[in-house]
């Protein structure tokens, strides 16, 4: 411990104590290096996060490029992905974020434990005090005479405040006025905002099994800690530390989000599949995030004796979903809209936004309407008055979800000199945007529907049997909504 707490003033400098020199000890406190030898689990998690990585990951660095030149956006992007390059003003573009130094790249610890108050709803909305404290959730933070240390509910997860120190980055506002990224705003209006429910940091910082001290110094108390991995839907595409344990991370997170039941409705040659799905975990819509980036779709296959009757959803490897020819096609994703009601793949170039993802869980009470506004269906074929030609013995559903769209990166990555890459650099990068699978493949077949142990259920619905199996625990016959659609047809499906 002793030598612990030395290597953590020879990194920030004993030869007087930093807390009275305060550029001295910003300076310091700004890089995350600094803060490794005392903090190295955290540390560690976190230079494996997408917040490390925010401002080195090659799909920002050519979006933002391209919306330097078509919209001169200055530092819109920049204060979300280095805000510690933004507030220092070393960038007035991020154009030159590459050539800056490791404290004024990403997400730092800085930029978040500085933070003091909310000065807005989006678009990097954070003060920093500044002031040589490190704030945290503990109500009796520990002195010591590395840096100042403060409780602060925006760092607190019980507290519903901490929603806004998040909400503040993954709520954006473009300059047309369209809100192109509304996670936070998604998730006051859910459940999950409520007493009951849950803030993002009890989602995305998962609490560790075992207490420990928060600090590796002498005298550290025992303490409730949590990861900071932040686990979503992205993934490093180029090389990053902690890798493996990241895409490990990411895909526990989307096994848990979903409830999915699949059934067969009607008799004969008058059935139909139908997918139910209930966004029970996410406390936001579904997908969300950079939703306009984002490609959700539900693959469906339904087979007689072998013979494929349906199959819908199938996207070949290194296609992009949104232009598969496939009338059945469930695909959920914002569409952007310009000021004539075209559609426009670029954020800055949106006036509105047409979505269609699944919402969230609006109460916990199964007995308020409310509770099943998430419970959607969507039927295969789409067309209800069409059905498959025969009675399917085995149906197969997979959830697939694509982070980034290949016609957005296709366009992107066009010039490939122009972002310091050749031909293979742009191949190797596209091949890592790879859809990834949510849950695993649920399979029906009449004898699973059957067994009602492992969760076969039929019923009546309307005076047409529906027979249906899940593995999830949902209830397939309890009520349900259609699944959202687009509005405008410029989006298609």
């Amino acid at each position: 411990m002793k030598r612990a707490l030395a290597v953590c003033w020879l990194l920030l400098g004993c030869g007087s104590n930093p807390k009275n020199d305060a550029n001295v000890l910003r300076e310091r406190l700004m890089d995350p290096a600094s803060c490794a030898p005392c903090h190295q689990k955290q540390y560690q998690q976190w230079s494996g996060s997408m917040h490390a990585y925010a401002s080195d990951d090659p799909l920002f660095a050519a979006l933002n490029r391209r919306a330097q030149e078509e919209a001169q956006l200055g530092t819109f992007c920049v204060n979300c992905h280095a805000p510690m390059a933004a507030r220092s003003n070393a960038t007035t573009d991020g154009l030159n974020l590459g050539t800056l130094a490791p404290s004024l790249r990403g997400v730092t610890c800085y930029a978040c434990h500085s933070a003091d108050r909310i000065t807005g709803s989006h678009d990097d909305a954070i003060h920093l005090a500044d002031d040589g404290a490190l704030r945290g959730e503990y109500e009796d933070p520990y002195p010591n005479d590395v840096h100042g240390s403060a409780y602060s509910p925006l760092h607190d997860r019980t507290q519903s405040q901490s929603a806004t120190l998040c909400g503040s980055c993954h709520d954006l506002v473009n300059g047309h006025g369209a809100a192109v990224e509304r996670s936070f705003v998604e998730w006051t209006e859910s459940a999950f905002s409520s007493v009951n429910g849950a803030t993002c940091t009890q989602c995305h910082m998962v609490k560790d099994a075992e207490r420990s001290p928060a600090a590796s110094v002498p005298g550290a108390p025992i303490r409730d800690l949590h990861s900071h991995e932040f686990p979503g839907v992205d993934l490093a595409l180029t090389e990053l530390p902690e890798a493996d344990r990241q895409r490990q991370a990411v895909q526990a997170f989307l096994d848990t989000t979903l409830q999915t039941a699949l059934c067969v409705r009607g008799q004969g040659k008058s059935a139909s599949v139908l997918v139910i799905v209930d966004n029970v975990a996410s406390g936001h819509a579904w997908p969300s995030g950079a939703a306009q980036d984002r490609r959700a779709w539900f693959e469906v296959t339904a087979l007689a004796n072998g013979s494929e009757l349906l199959h819908s959803g199938q996207v070949p490897p290194g296609s992009e979903p949104a232009l598969l020819d496939d009338e059945n096609l469930w695909l959920m994703r914002d569409c952007m809209l310009d000021g004539q009601g075209n559609q426009v793949s670029k954020l800055w170039q949106a006036a509105s936004m047409d979505s269609n993802l699944i919402p969230g869980q609006l109460s916990f009470d199964k007995a308020s309407p409310l509770y099943y506004q998430s419970h959607v269906t969507r039927s295969f074929p789409k067309d209800p008055s069409q059905s498959l030609r025969a009675f399917p013995d085995r149906v197969t559903l997979d959830v697939h979800l694509l982070p980034f769209p290949l016609d957005l990166f296709d366009d992107l990555f066009s010039d490939p000199a122009r972002l310091d890459l050749d031909a293979a650099g742009v191949a190797t990068l596209r091949a890592q945007l790879v859809p990834l699978r949510v849950g695993k493949q649920l399979v029906w077949t009449p004898a699973a529907a059957a067994d009602t142990v492992h969760g076969g259920l039929s019923y009546v619905e309307r005076g047409t049997p529906v027979a249906c199996v899940t593995t999830t625990g949902m209830n397939a016959a309890a009520d349900k909504v259609p699944a959202p659609e687009h509005v405008s047809a410029a989006c298609g499906r």
